[in-house]
């Protein structure tokens, strides 16, 4: 039988497997990060895990929900919502989201390995899968659905296609980087809002 912990051991663990969990699956993802590892640093062990998740994956989920308020504050309350314009909304939501990618290892490995949500998905439950309903993209998606004129989803996917340069910025070469940020937002915003 596990043991039983404090309110306050409950929260300082829960609060590690967050931080650990959100470090290691940037950088090893799902897949190569062991329980072991994910544990360790709280001090308990590996069986403990699940009085606090129910799975490895439900730890993924609880991070990057952790993190979901945040980018969804930059990327579309500062971002699209803020924008003169339906062009300026979506150069906004494009760079904040840019910027979210090179500064947050979490998101970024969302994006550029979406078979790790897939999994991550298959091991929960709808109704948790809900809890995620409301992120950056489902907002991005109703905001195509009232203010651009085509197929949201194919529109959608034009901007996730910007949103993978940046995990090639290296083949593109750090000093012009940004300005072929800039210019290929600036194209692809005024091609879709035309």
């Amino acid at each position: 039988m596990p043991p039983a912990f404090s309110e306050e051991e409950r929260a300082r663990i829960i609060e590690q497997l967050l931080d650990t969990a959100a470090r290691l699956f940037s950088t090893q993802g799902l897949r190569k990060t062991s329980l072991e590892e994910l544990t360790a640093p709280a001090g308990i062990a590996k069986s403990s895990l699940y009085v606090f998740f129910a799975s490895k994956e439900d730890l993924y989920f609880e991070a990057m929900l952790r993190q979901s308020e945040q980018v969804r504050r930059r990327v579309i309350d500062e971002g699209i919502n803020r924008g003169a314009d339906t062009r300026d909304a979506l150069r906004r939501f494009l760079r904040a989201t840019v910027a979210e990618l090179d500064t947050n290892p979490l998101y970024r490995r969302l994006v550029s390995h979406p078979q790790e949500m897939a999994a991550v998905a298959a091991k929960l439950t709808p109704e948790r899968m809900a809890a995620a309903a409301d992120g950056p993209m489902a907002a991005l998606l109703q905001f195509l659905s009232t203010h651009v004129n085509g197929d949201p989803q194919v529109l959608l996917g034009v901007l996730r296609a910007v949103l993978l340069t940046p995990l090639h910025a290296e083949h593109l070469g750090a000093e012009i980087y940004p300005a072929v940020m800039d210019r290929l937002i600036d194209a692809v915003t005024e091609g879709i809002t035309s």
